[in-house]
């Protein structure tokens, strides 16, 4: 693993399916490096919701320079990161990822893991979307 490598951020309403879907992804991106990938869920109070200082702090955490990409899970997890981007809170390169939360975060930590570029981890896990179970 390279020191610039794409970072992966889970943003849910719930630190517990964050940190599950973390925990997912790596294991089956596992066979070699895995990209660093943070979970933020929940609210400081471990509640359930989002938390601006604790969807920051991931990012922080896993920026390794080559970008971060951040999936959320629903409505106000959105909000809050398109907030954020918007007020320039999270670093250059940080990039709101339009892919589902599950299919597109194994997406997402497999290409980066494979030391895709940012642009590459987004679209992996964008086209989750296209996966069909039947």
């Amino acid at each position: 693993m390279t020191a610039e490598t794409v970072g992966i951020v889970l943003v849910s309403h719930s630190a517990r399916v964050a940190e599950s879907v973390a925990e997912l992804a790596v294991g089956l991106a596992a066979g070699g490096p895995v990209a660093p990938v943070a979970a933020a869920g929940g609210t400081a109070d471990g509640g359930l919701g989002t938390s601006a200082e604790r969807i920051a702090t991931a990012v922080r955490e896993v920026d390794r320079g080559a970008g971060v990409a951040l999936l959320a899970d629903l409505g106000s997890a959105v909000l809050t990161v398109k907030a954020l981007l918007a007020e320039e809170e999270l670093p250059p390169g940080a990039r709101l990822v339009d892919a589902p939360f599950v299919e597109g975060a194994v997406a997402a930590v497999v290409a980066a893991s494979a030391g895709a570029p940012l642009d590459a981890v987004a679209l992996a896990a964008s086209e989750a979307y296209t996966y069909r179970k039947t």
